[in-house]
């Protein structure tokens, strides 16, 4: 066998060894000193380096050498495009082939690594047909057969090329998933935030410096008010503005789902556990894991579940259902309800340690009713949202409609004030809003004259407009606004608000 069937012999066994070592499951790094110790010990190749190019600055950065005697050395080199024999090699994108590098002017010896009286071989490292990533350089025994070497390096520096640039792919997929990620969580932060909460009143700037103080602790916190006065919201702004805001944000409606179906939903099964558990599920608490749990209606529950529910809020543990292993979560707990929890604890159908147990920071959220000066405000960014529901088409209300929204007495509070404007945009062909429209949703009937309450007036306010109704009220009862409000069946506040809204100048008798 003459010598170049040997070293092509060896080259492939080389080459063989080189795909291995790409294939383990390690970081680059360590791939690349491995390349560089099969071209020394089955190659025939010594003192290996390997510079990859910065995509920041064109610098190549040698990050892996390798001397004769297997010594490796960290010493930091970088090379500047053109830099060198380095940098000229990735200049020019093509293997340069030195037959002795005492004689070659542009090597410039900053590794101290190579023997002047032997050959040098320096290939690019190319991902597809025009992105250089690096240089692959080592130095043959001897200047023998110096083109199959070439040919062999270049080959080497192929393989590398497509593990550099799946993992350069892989690093750019994990570089746009975390960008989504921060993106998404900005996004989660502006959409549940204290922007997504509106009000200006003192009952409501109360509940916003509740949440500030409450968001920095992990304390239980009990959310009161009526259906639709916005609880949800109030429990989004907690969880995102505190220190768990990374964790999962997992909710229950607990009024939707029977006792058994609540207990599985919350703590998990585990296969088999009854009828229709053909696997085993995590539940809500095991996936709320170092985040926060929200526990809507919390006082529909029954007492026999109350009783489980107090074990993991007090202990942190629970058992799935048809399990025998006690598992352990840390979880901050937000519950919501609208009923009246001390009137259900003195009737037993509220557990009165879960009570105190949950009532840690209780925040009372105030009736729309109670805070009508907010609805103009309300309505814009209502309407913001439901014209982004309804692909950006513009939405405007005039004052007209605000009087006329301001008049009613919003039962459904927050929530039905929403669907009122949904209902009045969908009628509003051009989106404009006023009077005539939000009537159409049907809202006029509710606050005729006889007021929300049904209770007719003692006077005729037949053909007035507001103003002129107000003014009427306050004649009435010598501008005494407690009684011209009872009058209309207003709150004082309803009538001091339009008051200044409609420009009436107060009597003094």
């Amino acid at each position: 066998m003459d010598e170049r069937t040997q070293l092509i012999e060896r080259e492939l066994d080389a080459l063989y060894q080189v795909s291995q070592v790409l294939n383990r499951p390690s970081g680059l790094k360590a791939k690349l000193e491995g390349i560089l110790e099969i071209l020394q010990e089955r190659a025939d190749m010594r003192s290996g380096m390997l510079a990859l190019r910065e995509q920041e600055s064109d610098a190549l950065e040698v990050c892996c050498v390798l001397r004769s005697d297997g010594v490796e050395t960290r010493k930091p080199v970088r090379y500047e495009p053109g830099e060198g024999l380095m940098g000229t090699i990735l200049d020019a994108g093509c293997t340069i082939v030195v037959e002795r590098i005492a004689d070659e002017p542009r090597f410039l010896g900053r590794l101290g690594l190579y023997d002047p009286a032997l050959p040098f071989i320096g290939s690019p490292i190319r991902v597809g047909e025009d992105e250089l990533v690096g240089v692959l350089a080592a130095q043959p025994v001897d200047s023998k057969l110096l083109g199959t070497r070439a040919r062999f390096l270049e080959m080497v520096a192929n393989l590398i090329a497509q593990s550099v640039g799946l993992l350069r792919s892989m690093e750019q997929k994990q570089l746009d998933l975390a960008a989504e990620r921060d993106q998404l969580k900005q996004s989660l932060r502006r959409n549940y935030g204290f922007d997504n909460i509106v009000g200006r009143t003192p009952a409501m700037l109360r509940v916003f410096e509740l949440v500030r103080q409450v968001a920095k602790w992990n304390t239980t916190v009990l959310i009161r008010g009526e259906s639709g006065t916005g609880k949800e919201a109030i429990a989004n702004a907690i969880h995102y503005n505190s220190a768990c805001a990374g964790g999962p944000f997992v909710k229950l409606n607990c009024a939707a789902l029977p006792d058994n179906l609540l207990e599985s939903e919350l703590f998990g099964h585990e296969k088999g556990a009854f009828s229709g558990a053909i696997s085993q599920r995590k539940g809500r608490f095991e996936l709320a894991n170092q985040g926060t749990i929200f526990l809507d209606e919390i006082g529909e529950t029954s007492p026999t579940f109350q009783a489980k529910l107090l074990r993991i809020i007090q202990e942190g543990e629970f058992d799935r259902v048809g399990g025998s292993q006690t598992l352990k979560v840390q979880v901050r707990v937000i519950a919501a309800t609208n009923r009246n929890l001390e009137e259900e604890v003195e009737a037993g159908r509220f557990r009165e340690d879960l009570y105190y147990r949950l009532n840690v920071m209780p925040i009372f959220m105030p009736a729309l009713r109670e805070r009508l000066e907010d609805i103009p405000e309300l309505a814009q960014f209502l309407l913001t949202r439901i014209s982004q529901q309804q692909g950006g088409r513009p939405l405007e209300i005039k004052e007209s409609g605000i009087r006329l929204l301001m008049r009613h007495d919003w039962p459904g509070n927050v929530r039905e004030l929403e669907n009122t404007l949904e209902r009045a945009a969908i009628m509003s062909p051009d989106g404009v809003i006023d009077r005539e429209i939000i009537a159409m949703t049907g809202l006029e009937d509710e606050i005729s004259v006889a007021g929300p309450s049904g209770q007719k007036p003692e006077f005729n306010l037949d053909g007035m407009d507001e103003r002129e109704q107000v003014i009427a009220a306050l004649e009435q009862t010598g501008w005494v606004q407690a009684k011209a409000a009872r009058l209309l069946n207003m709150t004082p506040r309803q009538i001091a608000y339009r008051v200044r809204i409609l420009n009436i100048k107060m009597k003094r008798i």
